[in-house]
């Protein structure tokens, strides 16, 4: 794992403060270390890592109460993020069990300028997966990211599929379910500077506008009014999922901003036919994409993905 300390921010209570962090180690837990403890039902089944975090006050003001390992994750390489857990005093952990020290401590009360602390964040993740990435995020710098190994966890264990390939999924038109295939057909990196003639607000100013193109074709019997892409997502390296903005440009035919435009809405999609369209999704300062995903409606809807390169 990449352990290199990095400048960050810390924001707490609207004030940002200046860090230096950095992962220190990470160690796979058991499910049986945690078994006195009380734990949401969504987190069943699945596996402790215990990830020991550093950080450096390197402001001029003493923290108080610092808690920056609260902004830390884990990914998997598909971009799922774990699911951090707090351990209360009333579960203690058992007792002869491989949780590092720090994770049984919390951070120190007050870290004065120049000072060093550790402190532990423990994340759940799903059994049998290989975490790939540490981030660190928060609202003031972006994201900050460390590879676990290679950075790749088990790629070819995730589900995804690779750009080109196609999908069955189901779309709803007036409450009816409408049978298609939709394919990843390409993503590319954008710049602000493609906004310009957007009303931006300060942090969409600092982010990355990515450009999704998928093509959708109707291999059901009814026409299908297009907007499947409140379906599309864009999962990143910092476990987030990001859902697509409206941009209305009308100086020319179509949705969307520049080369990424879709179809003229109300724009119908026959039976047998395709419709190819884009969509903006915009990404946090550091932060870059590792999948595409779409999530249909109706009857048997599921979410699949893509990888991107």
């Amino acid at each position: 794992m990449e352990t290199g300390a990095k400048k960050a921010a810390w924001t707490d209570r609207d004030r940002t403060r200046q860090l230096k962090v950095a992962p220190k180690r990470l160690v796979q837990g058991k499910q049986s270390d945690l078994e006195r403890v009380r734990l949401d039902g969504d987190v069943d089944g699945m596996v402790p890592f215990y990830l020991t975090v550093s950080f450096t006050n390197t402001g001029k003001e003493t923290l108080n109460r610092p808690d920056p390992e609260n902004n830390f994750t884990i990914t998997l390489a598909d971009g799922t993020p774990g699911r951090p857990i707090t351990l209360m005093n009333m579960n203690p952990l058992a007792t002869e069990s491989g949780v590092p020290k720090e994770c049984d401590k919390g951070a120190p009360a007050t870290l004065p300028p120049g000072s060093t602390a550790e402190a532990c964040q423990i994340v759940m993740l799903p059994k049998d997966r290989t975490p790939a990435i540490v981030s660190y995020t928060d609202e003031a710098n972006g994201a900050l990211m460390w590879k676990i190994g290679d950075g790749e966890g088990y790629a070819g264990t995730n589900g995804l599929m690779s750009v080109g390939q196609s999908a069955d999924a189901m779309w709803q038109d007036d409450n009816r379910d409408v049978p298609m295939t939709v394919t990843l057909t390409g993503m590319r990196k954008g710049d602000t500077g493609d906004l310009s003639r957007f009303q931006l607000s300060a942090a969409q100013k600092k982010m990355t506008p990515y450009y999704v193109t998928l093509r959708y074709r109707n291999t059901g019997t009814r026409v299908l009014l297009p907007t499947m892409q409140d379906g599309v997502g864009v999962s990143t390296a910092g476990g987030q999922q990001i859902q697509p903005m409206t941009f209305m440009d009308f100086s020319t035919p179509g949705n969307g901003v520049g080369t990424c435009r879709s179809a003229v809405a109300h724009t119908r999609l026959k039976p047998k036919s395709s419709l190819t369209m884009c969509s903006v999704h915009m990404l946090p300062e550091g932060d870059q994409p590792v999948a595409v995903t779409f999530k249909g409606e109706g009857r048997g809807a599921h979410q699949f993905g893509w990888r991107v390169p």
